[in-house]
């Protein structure tokens, strides 16, 4: 299997031979891949669960740690399916969709992209499918199944966790455009994502875990939370979340 492209925002002196060229495991299915997701440790999991080439048909020909790196990479690899995180330094996921976007047009070779996120936030999964992506899956998935979902999403299929697919239902069967809010516009994704683990009673330490951040991060991210909201403390940021449904 070639080395995989570091994250340095090169795309590296070779690329892969086409989609199809080298034959793989898996009965012989075969996939090239790119990795988007700004946690190193993260993505050498997931390259070591899923990269074993020879075993699952899966080939990682490229990684990239934010939103600049992975266009770069992936305008240079022309992988078959990006495994996408939804909040990357740069601009987030949506980002990456929306410069990609004549890549995800070409008919005969589309760059398909698949949502791998902690968040299972509704406003998360529509912005990235909104922006064109085939799927969206939580990092809890198994190894197994997260394999299975690059080969359908490669083939053309739609894939979701099951709770999140009711939220895509939900948003493209309804005409109203969702009514913006202000106060919740004033925070990052990472920012929002800290509030409804704060909401849903999560200890700092948990978070930082959940989110693959220092605990520190986490006092920071609450902080300017309660200061964009005008808030005093984690109990009036949970009712203030709850009130909104969020949690």
């Amino acid at each position: 299997m070639s080395d995989p492209t570091e994250a340095n925002g090169t795309a590296g002196a070779e690329t892969t031979e086409a989609a199809g060229a080298v034959g793989g495991g898996a009965g012989g299915r075969h996939v090239r891949v790119v990795l988007v997701d700004d946690h190193r440790m993260f993505r050498t999991g997931v390259q070591a669960e899923i990269g074993r080439t020879d075993e699952t048909g899966v080939e990682v020909v490229g990684e990239a740690a934010d939103v600049d790196q992975a266009v770069t990479v992936i305008t240079a690899t022309r992988p078959e399916v990006v495994l996408l995180d939804v909040h990357l330094p740069g601009g987030g996921g949506v980002e990456v969709l929306r410069r990609c976007a004549s890549l995800m047009a070409d008919a005969e070779q589309p760059v398909r992209f698949l949502a791998l996120s902690v968040s299972d936030a509704a406003e998360d999964v529509i912005g990235v499918i909104r922006g064109g992506a085939r799927g969206y899956v939580t990092k809890t998935i198994t190894g197994s199944d997260l394999i299975d979902s690059i080969f359908r999403v490669q083939e053309g299929d739609a894939v979701f966790s099951p709770r999140l697919a009711g939220f895509v239902l939900d948003a493209f069967a309804s005409t109203d455009a969702p009514p913006v809010d202000e106060d919740l516009d004033r925070l990052t994704q990472r920012e929002r994502e800290v509030l409804r683990l704060i909401a849903r009673g999560y200890a700092y330490k948990e978070i930082a875990k959940q989110l693959f951040i220092s605990v520190k991060t986490v006092e920071s991210h609450v902080s300017a939370v309660l200061r964009k909201l005008q808030l005093s403390n984690r109990h009036e940021l949970t009712r203030w979340a709850t009130a909104r449904r969020l949690v």
